[in-house]
């Protein structure tokens, strides 16, 4: 499964660096090399990073709960970093968004794991993210309420949306060694979470450390998803979408899950990201207005086939 996605990464890739509202011509737009190089590549490899971060925190978190409807978004992570930026926004600092969304994301990560405890019970780590999650909502919407002006408001509007436009290769150096090392602390999480599969007490059993197990998901969660934030805003449903189709096709185990989730979910976005480009609209469609309008049917779709298996 991973070779197939892999190739459908090496297709779309090369296309991507061509479409959008301009299709470029390699031998007769002018400057393509440099459209290609300065704007298109960076945004391409920000799709890919920010959804196989995305992915793999949205199987990782699946593992944990053991509920194919948990999303990396519920623990309070990204609303943290939306925070975090909007108050760059707030501020009027727009060059210093990425570094107040990675200061609020680390600022989540740390609530949560407070909350939560070394020993605190799955039960007890969810329901802390869900209070984060809320906490952060609102103190973004008080922000919003009190922007100094319609010209900020409107841009802590459009950032929230999330999308790539006009992102560059200092976006991408600061996204994808924090993305990578987030993919790779939760790959240390992958025995623990098989055993969990058996139950706490039986992991317990099996000599893995929940708490330890828990803050290698905070760390992973918390890299992933922050850097991602920080540079493209709010892309949701990629978490959610991606494991719960790759599932069926591996053993089950929620370790053999987080590869093909990070590159199933960079191919998600990397072709999300190319569709907004093509549209044929009057302004370009956010990232993270289409994936929720693909995401938010899905998931209903979801909620209905798990009541008919119920009934």
């Amino acid at each position: 499964m991973n070779r197939i996605l892999l190739l459908a990464i090496a297709v779309a890739l090369p296309l991507s660096l061509f479409a959008g509202r301009v299709w470029i011509d390699p031998a007769s737009t002018p400057n393509a090399p440099l459209i290609v190089m300065e704007l298109r590549l960076p945004r391409a490899l920000l799709a890919l990073v920010i959804g196989a971060g995305l992915g793999a925190s949205g199987a990782a978190m699946q593992g944990y709960l053991r509920n194919p409807l948990a999303d990396p978004g519920l623990f309070g992570i990204a609303p943290g970093a939306a925070l975090g930026a909007v108050c760059a926004l707030f501020l009027g600092l727009g060059a210093a968004v990425p570094l107040f969304a990675l200061a609020g994301a680390g600022g989540a990560m740390a609530l949560l794991a407070l909350i939560a405890g070394r020993r605190g019970s799955t039960t007890l780590f969810t329901l802390a993210g869900m209070m984060i999650a809320s906490l952060a909502g609102a103190l973004t919407s008080m922000v919003i309420s009190l922007a100094p002006n319609a010209f900020a408001m409107s841009e802590i509007v459009s950032w929230l949306m999330g999308a790539l436009t006009d992102r560059s290769w200092p976006d991408v150096v600061m996204a994808v060694p924090l993305t990578l090392a987030g993919i790779g602390v939760l790959l240390l999480a992958g025995r623990g979470l098989d055993a969990l599969t058996l139950g706490e007490q039986a992991a317990r059993s099996l000599g893995v450390s929940l708490g330890r197990m828990r803050w290698l998901l905070v760390v992973g969660t918390g890299l992933a998803v922050g850097s991602g934030v920080a540079v493209a805003g709010i892309v949701g449903f990629v978490g959610l979408i991606v494991p719960h189709l790759l599932r069926p096709h591996t053993d089950g185990r929620p370790s053999a899950l987080i590869v093909p989730s990070s590159l199933a979910g960079a191919l998600l976005v990397l072709v999300a990201d190319m569709l907004c480009r093509i549209l044929p609209l009057v302004t370009e469609l956010r990232l993270g207005i289409a994936l929720s309008l693909i995401g938010a049917p899905f998931f209903g779709w979801l909620l209905l086939k798990m009541r008919r298996e119920i009934v």
